[in-house]
């Protein structure tokens, strides 16, 4: 009897990649059905009548498992599912759920100090602020790998693909646009926290890129130590003259024990003797 089945596609997909899918689909069809909900889950800003000062903290992280239509959910998901379980296979799944939650929250918390500088009281709701931080952690840990945008069949490769689209978030941003809805600043909050957390761990790890760029440009700043000429004993010798003359007495030594070993102590000069006796009392 073949006890191996195959997994099948759920299974396929790493736990906390599979677990967010899951979570947002299981919201988007309680919202779909009960639409009023969206409005508990919502991140208000702080000018907002809606805005509620306990739910603050419970509003950061629902709000990021909330999307509107199928078309926010559809992209997002995807985004997770095609990046997010290749992070979480190379992390593990404690320090990717710890990294998205940072992103998301973090997004959240530059929506809301954005909207408390321009005055808006839209709510905030979606993923993609997440997503977003995923984008930016595989195009640092896969910067050569060529991606293809839909509709457009040009290889691209990822560290310029994250580049590229966090520079048309931020002039998005700015240009504040009639009638567009879209957290831009989320998105870019997102980014941030990814790579503040990202260089964080990375600090301390010696193969990490960031950490021997960081000591790399560290040592731009750091003057040239100077070199300390050491004497010994009345003669001033450089290093490597007493280098060389302590290796020449170590030779000398073993070749005196090797002639003691084989023909015994007797058979040495009164020379010998006394190498190796003042040898001892060093």
């Amino acid at each position: 009897m073949n006890l191996y089945q195959k997994p099948g596609f759920l299974n396929s997909i790493p736990p906390v990649t599979r677990n967010i899918l899951i979570i947002n689909v299981l919201v988007w069809l309680a919202c779909s059905v009960f639409e009023p909900l969206w409005f508990y889950l919502a991140l208000f800003p702080v000018d907002s009548i809606y805005f509620i000062p306990y739910q603050l903290p419970y509003r950061l992280v629902t709000f990021m498992f909330t999307q509107v239509g199928f078309s926010h959910l559809f992209f997002n998901m995807f985004a997770v599912y095609m990046f997010g379980r290749v992070i979480e296979s190379h992390w593990g799944a404690k320090r990717f759920l710890t990294y998205y939650m940072v992103c998301g929250i973090g997004s959240g918390l530059i929506q809301l100090l954005v909207c408390y500088l321009t005055g808006s009281v839209s709510p905030t709701i979606g993923a993609s602020g997440a997503v977003f931080g995923i984008l930016l952690a595989f195009g640092m840990m896969f910067p050569n790998v060529s991606l293809y945008l839909m509709f457009i069949p040009i290889p691209i490769k990822a560290k310029y693909f994250v580049v590229g689209y966090g520079l048309i978030e931020l002039y998005m941003g700015f240009a504040n646009r009639v009638g567009d809805n879209v957290a831009h600043f989320a998105h870019l909050g997102g980014m941030l926290f990814g790579i503040i957390l990202i260089l964080y761990w990375g600090r301390n790890h010696y193969n990490s890129p960031l950490y021997k760029l960081k000591n790399k440009i560290s040592g731009l700043f750091k003057k040239p130590e100077k070199k300390m000429k050491v004497t010994y004993g009345g003669n001033r010798k450089s290093d490597y003259e007493y280098n060389v003359g302590k290796n020449q007495g170590n030779t000398e030594i073993d070749r005196i024990l090797d002639k003691i070993k084989k023909s015994g102590y007797n058979c040495l000069s009164e020379e010998e003797k006394k190498k190796l006796f003042d040898a001892s009392n060093k």
